[in-house]
């Protein structure tokens, strides 16, 4: 290879790499982009080390090693799950106040109604634990765990529908083209696992709306970031990251080769071109290679004993159902993944929100529960941070006619309630209050960008001092926001 290469003038070099990149079968650079190290020769000590960040982090001890984010991806309804307002039943089909509004804007979906009839929850709620959370019956199994979790019921955004709040969420910015928060974490504070991607993604689609809300890769992209950064998505299925196997009549050993030829070319165009995006692309290979071996090992989860099936629910041997997703975030962290995203679709209850949120909370409850407490008896939780929530709230009063037996609730950026467990946050404990109809924060609000700040502050990253220069301006995952809320930490 080295003799044809010599042949080759720059134009046809550029040529020529361009489709080894895109033709070599079995590893297909769009789905592998968390590599590691670079490879840049066999028995050689000069292998350039990308997936280990260079930057001097953490700035401080970190409270968190790991994150597994459970994304619930078209807002829950708060006031039908853990914000409990018997005022809304003194004053159900009333037309909210405008003393209460204010005048704050709505979708398009109910900014025509001619009126807004209160809506107080279908479902019962109690207090529970030690800490007397308020938990819906909808969520059975959570409400056992109420003393290992912090909730925050005070959240913020400035986003209003789904895919601009999501993208905020997210990346900082209701603007597509900003790195995820994976994504700067696997930038910031590199790999923990030479084998497997800093930054691993998982998705599933809920049963109280199945047709809902889609996502979209953007969410766990890597912006203006290498693409050594960017999540790789694992799917159910024989094949869990799509072109990872090698083409039928390739041997190990002819891959090895391969990847060895395909290296030394690859660092001849970076010493001539400079372009970094040539060492991301072979140590995509890389890595590839190396989670030929690993992912399947990772991924398959019949060795899990029965009872931990039972402890995650029925669904859990379901390959792609949330309970499953959750067993495999367990085994990611396990094998210290540094970010995993669990994104599960379907709370978008703009109707039907009785029928629908039943069925959407059965598909997280008890796997939700059983992921925290199996985390804590593996040893895993006090390093852990878990995150469950979603990209905004539900409105309090009904969208569309409001019945005995039925309502709807439109997007609420207001106010809306996330909680999280280990890490660093301080268990049995709630923070921020909305008023007594559920409209708007009254006690200790928590915008985005302060969500964002903590979470960096438990991973040991002072938001403020992680920036990355891009078009001549430095760019940060709070942008020019953002304050650490030092009440949730220990």
């Amino acid at each position: 290879m080295n003799e044809i290469f010599k042949h080759f003038n720059n134009n046809n070099r550029r040529h020529f790499l361009k489709k080894i990149g895109l033709g070599i079968g079995g590893v297909a650079l769009g789905s592998i982009l968390d590599p590691i190290t670079m490879f840049t020769a066999p028995n050689t000590a000069e292998g350039l080390n990308l997936g280990t960040s260079t930057l001097k982090l953490p700035h401080f001890a970190p409270k968190a090693k790991r994150v597994i984010y459970l994304f619930q991806s078209g807002g829950p309804s708060q006031l039908d799950l853990f914000d409990y307002k018997p005022k809304l039943t003194d004053m159900r089909g009333k037309d909210l106040p405008e003393s209460v509004r204010k005048g704050q804007r709505l979708t398009g979906m109910t900014s025509g109604q001619s009126n807004f009839p209160l809506a107080d929850s279908n479902f019962s709620f109690k207090q529970y634990g030690e800490s007397r959370a308020w938990v819906s019956d909808l969520m059975p199994y959570v409400s056992k765990i109420v003393d290992e979790l912090c909730f925050v019921k005070s959240m913020q955004t400035d986003a209003i529908n789904h895919d601009p709040a999501i993208t905020f969420f997210q990346t900082g910015s209701q603007q597509s083209g900003r790195p995820s928060i994976g994504s700067w974490m696997s930038y910031g504070l590199g790999s923990l696992n030479d084998n497997l991607p800093a930054f691993s993604v998982l998705l599933s689609r809920g049963t109280g709306r199945p047709n809902g809300q889609p996502l979209y890769s953007k969410l766990w992209g890597n912006g203006f970031l290498s693409s050594l950064h960017q999540g790789v998505q694992f799917r159910s299925g024989k094949d869990p990251v799509l072109y990872l196997k090698d083409p039928e009549g390739m041997s190990r050993a002819d891959r090895r080769s391969m990847l060895d030829y395909l290296s030394e070319l690859n660092h001849k165009q970076e010493t001539e071109f400079g372009d970094p995006e040539i060492n991301s692309r072979i140590a995509q290979y890389e890595m590839a290679y190396r989670m030929q071996t690993s992912v399947p090992e990772t991924m398959n989860i019949d060795d899990e004993p029965e009872h931990v099936f039972r402890m995650y629910g029925s669904d859990s041997q379901i390959p792609g159902t949330y309970a499953a997703n959750c067993i495999l975030a367990r085994r990611l962290v396990e094998k210290d993944v540094r970010f995993v995203q669990l994104y599960h679709m379907g709370w978008d209850q703009h109707d039907n929100l009785p029928s629908q949120i039943e069925k959407q909370a059965k598909d997280v409850d008890q796997a939700t529960a059983a992921l925290i407490m199996d985390l804590k008896q593996r040893g895993l939780l006090e390093d852990t941070l878990v995150i469950w929530g979603g990209e905004f709230g539900r409105t309090n009063y009904s969208q569309g006619t409001l019945t005995e037996t039925n309502y709807g609730r439109d997007h609420h950026p207001r106010s809306f309630t996330l909680f999280m467990a280990g890490g660093g946050v301080k268990p049995g404990f709630t923070y921020g209050e909305t008023d007594e109809l559920g409209y708007n924060v009254v006690k200790d609000p928590v915008h985005i960008h302060d969500f964002q700040a903590t979470m960096m502050h438990l991973m040991g990253i002072d938001h403020t001092k992680f920036t990355f220069k891009h078009q001549g301006r430095r760019f940060r995952l709070t942008d020019v926001h953002g304050n650490v809320i030092n009440d949730l930490i220990v």
